[in-house]
């Protein structure tokens, strides 16, 4: 029941402690109930480092990855942030409890208002959660300080990097369908800097400037 679920939990955090140099991340995360994102008969995994099934050939990310992608995304307290790729809006919550605003898009329009209720449920003020139309990101609402997706892009979106303010950080996965590399790309004055942060595996990111529909399934 809820005291193996806080054991697993605590046991999860202290390991993704010693590997991510980032405690507020890691804080942060801790505040955040994962085994309310998870569907039902899964509760038992929220803890396990591991992605998590949430239907519609979609998952809710390995936590070690969560974590590595939010402290490379360098989020400040004063911070509007753009995520694509809500799911199930796990990520969403743990960038809500450190940055100012966050905005997230999601295509699945299910899964739009499940994370929606959710996020609402667990008192979230200050993520809206869209449904996420043609182009990338959301360039209504732009600029903003920090842009994370949760998908993998078959090349780095420039669109999402005309996005970003001056200084403003975007961490996407970049590569095959197969595998990415973690890319961390800062605007600057002049254009952009990129590195890489290590291999990763994600669904594929769809649409304008990304894989076709085709893939999604």
């Amino acid at each position: 029941g809820g005291n193996q679920l806080e054991e697993r939990r605590a046991r999860l955090l202290e390991g993704l402690r010693k590997e991510i140099k980032d405690d507020r991340v890691i804080d942060a995360m801790m505040r955040v109930p994962r085994e309310a994102f998870v569907p039902a008969p899964s509760r038992r995994l929220a803890y396990e480092d591991a992605p998590v099934e949430i239907g519609q050939c979609q998952t809710i990310s390995q936590p070690f990855i969560v974590a590595v992608m939010i402290s490379a995304l360098e989020v400040r307290r004063s911070d509007k942030v753009l995520e694509i790729g809500t799911g199930s809006g796990y990520q969403a919550a743990i960038l809500a409890e450190l940055a100012r605003e966050v905005i997230t898009v999601e295509r699945i329009e299910s899964f739009v208002l499940s994370a929606q209720q959710r996020l609402e449920h667990l008192d979230y003020r200050n993520i809206r959660v869209l449904q996420a139309g043609e182009g990338i990101g959301w360039s209504e609402l732009a600029p903003y300080d920090g842009i994370i997706v949760a998908a993998g892009a078959p090349t780095l979106p420039k669109g999402l990097i005309q996005q970003l303010t001056i200084g403003g950080r975007l961490v996407v996965p970049v590569g095959s369908l197969e595998s990415q590399q973690l890319m961390k790309v800062t605007r600057t004055s002049e254009g952009y800097t990129a590195r890489t942060l290590g291999e990763c595996r994600f669904v594929p990111l769809i649409g304008d400037s990304a894989w076709p529909e085709e893939h999604s399934a």
